[in-house]
């Protein structure tokens, strides 16, 4: 490997062939990862596709890294998974996972899952070297702990207008801490589908299955990719595709704790290394550009040029020293010192989960605490509690008495009803009777009265007049 100034960084090692599966990165402080100490810790098993695994630990856990670039949703996509806001997401392109941190646990398919979550390639707070160097420590110290991937999920935004050259870096990046070999565990998961329409997020989804610098290749060796609508079902979904599949090695972890490499020996080293090369380069070009317009200013007395291009010449520089120390740093990584950061960083764990557990006996200690102050008064409040529930007792009885006074009153009141409503209905009827009554002596008066002046007129015809 050659640094952008030219110096050999690390005497070069016979690499035997990379074609290994994969694990991936992580995101939480700590390892947190729970471990029998009483085993041998010396011995490896195989699983049964024949992928190397740590020693055996106490706990079988699915774990399954989640990548992506920043402001992807890997940490939204995490929380929705486990039910829980615990990571911090950021709403911009500003990382706010700037460190691995492992998600709770939690149980899926009778499995117990625990997600890890990574900082991007494009981190806004560290360099690419720095997040190279987190990912393999995490992962490489927990594969000694016994601990490997089940899989491991990739998170693209589908809203993006194209796959520009973060993203492809990322991916990149991505695809040489695998290797080849693991990629039939890996889960490629497009999100944000509220934010395009419906038509065009299918044309974007295909040509990324289909053309060569996206995705494909990697679908080729087994990996699938697969839609993310934001809810907790299909979150768990995707994890569905990993969650019973043998674990597997990170490319990363392969070469650190099987073949004992540096971070700059490492296929994810050397790609940091070729785009520091070809930065350095962009850079010495732009450099001798300002130079010549710098002059060309100055020739022509364009002050207000001048001091745009000193600007200008400034920022490069600054940014050509950065270049320089990430590459430095890169080329310093080697195996003996990564060993020796990994070894204090394990030890900074330790540390953090003995404070964390002091801390939490100091607050056990106080709850006790609480829980004894509060049985001194307990007589007191014995006493008022029974003085409480006696006059709540006595409340309920004269609730109670009233209700049935009020029952039985309600139902006089019924009986009295439906005796006044049967008088109605008697009255009714012997009205209606007597109605029938009068029509019947109406009807016979009125026939009567008929017959009488029929007779009369018959009289009156015959021309005289007649008493009867």
């Amino acid at each position: 490997m050659t640094l952008p100034n030219g110096k050999a960084p690390h005497p070069d090692t016979q690499r035997p062939p990379m074609n290994q599966p994969q694990a991936s990165p992580d995101r939480r402080t700590g390892l947190g990862f729970e471990t029998n100490t009483q085993q041998d810790t010396s011995t490896s098993t195989e699983g049964s596709n024949g992928t190397p695994r740590g020693p055996q630990s106490e706990l079988d856990e699915v774990i399954i890294a989640v990548m992506g670039a920043t402001g992807s949703g890997k940490s939204t996509f995490i929380n929705t998974a486990c039910g829980s806001e615990e990571l911090e997401v950021s709403a911009s392109l500003f990382s706010c996972t700037s460190e691995v941190q492992l998600s709770h646990p939690f149980v899926l398919d009778g499995r117990r899952v625990r997600l890890i979550d990574t900082p991007g390639f494009d981190d806004t707070t560290k360099s690419d070297t720095d997040i190279l160097k987190m990912i393999a420590m995490f992962l490489s110290s927990a594969y000694e702990r016994g601990k490997t991937l089940a899989g491991v999920i990739y998170v693209h935004r589908i809203s993006d207008h194209r796959m520009g050259g973060v993203s492809t870096r990322n991916f990149r990046m991505f695809r040489r801490l695998c290797g080849d070999g693991a990629l039939k565990n890996v889960v490629i998961v497009t999100n944000m589908w509220n934010e395009v329409k419906e038509d065009l997020g299918k044309r974007r989804e295909h040509e990324l299955r289909t053309q060569d610098t996206f995705f494909k290749p990697v679908l080729d060796e087994g990996a699938v990719m697969v839609r993310h609508n934001h809810t907790k079902e299909s979150a768990h979904r995707v994890l569905g595709y990993l969650i019973h599949k043998d674990p597997t090695i990170l490319q990363v972890v392969r070469e650190i704790s099987i073949e004992k490499k540096g971070i700059d020996e490492t296929a994810a080293g050397e790609e940091i290394n070729k785009v520091l090369i070809a930065q350095a380069k962009a850079h010495r070009k732009q450099m001798e550009e300002l130079l010549q317009e710098h002059k060309d200013a100055l020739r022509e007395k364009d002050e207000q040029a001048r001091r745009e291009i000193e600007e200008d010449r400034r920022k490069l520089e600054a940014e050509m020293k950065r270049n320089q120390l990430e590459a430095q740093k890169l080329a310093d990584a080697n195996f003996e010192k990564f060993q020796k950061e990994r070894e204090a960083y394990e030890k900074k764990v330790k540390e953090d989960m003995e404070k964390a557990e002091k801390r939490r006996l100091a607050d056990l200690e106080q709850l006790k605490e609480e829980a004894r102050k509060n049985a001194a008064g307990s007589t007191e409040w014995l006493k008022m509690q029974a003085d409480y529930q006696q006059r709540l007792d006595d409340i309920r009885d004269r609730e109670h008495q009233a209700a049935l006074n009020a029952k039985d009153q309600q139902a006089t009141l019924l009986i009295e009803i439906e005796k006044g409503r049967r008088q109605e209905l008697e009255l009714q009827h012997q009205k209606q009777l007597q109605e029938a009554r009068w029509q019947e002596q109406n009807s016979a008066l009125n026939q009567k009265i008929s017959d009488l002046e029929s007779r009369v007129a018959q009289k009156d015809s015959g021309g005289g007049c007649t008493i009867c």
